[in-house]
């Protein structure tokens, strides 16, 4: 019995010591994906625009990219994010010149942390059919 509290006693001061030495202790969550558009261009690929919440804490813990995945689960662009956006949320991103499937109507568009990887909000977005076109989904 004794050897059960001495063990609970120290898990506590290793987690209270470390929320209060200072050190980077995540708590952000997973980056969830609010919005999404796409545009079909001229040339046949679209532009995508992206809005990602994360309560980035700095440079150990924020969204660091989000994909376009086609039904499949093929990954047919990527938008790495090089930077923590801590005091702008939710942020907004573009990525042009992804190339898509003809027989590809809809895409699910992911975001990742530098923590947790995958595992917040994700957002199906149908595609436009004509140039110039273009599709979203609001929060």
């Amino acid at each position: 019995m004794k050897f059960q509290y001495l063990v609970t006693a120290m898990v506590s001061l290793v987690f209270a010591g470390g929320a209060l030495s200072g050190l980077p202790v995540a708590h952000a969550g997973e980056a969830d994906v609010v919005t999404a558009s796409a545009t079909k261009s001229s040339d046949g690929t679209f532009r995508f625009t992206i809005s990602v919440k994360h309560d980035d804490t700095g440079w150990d813990h924020y969204a660091n990219a989000w994909d376009v995945v086609g039904p499949d689960g093929a990954v047919l662009g990527v938008r790495e994010l090089l930077h923590p956006h801590v005091n702008e949320q939710p942020f907004t991103r573009g990525l042009s010149g992804v190339r898509i499937p003809d027989n590809v109507h809809s895409v699910t568009i992911r975001a990742r942390d530098l923590v947790h990887d995958y595992g917040g909000a994700e957002v199906m977005l149908e595609l436009p059919k004509t140039v110039g076109q273009s599709t979203s989904v609001p929060n």
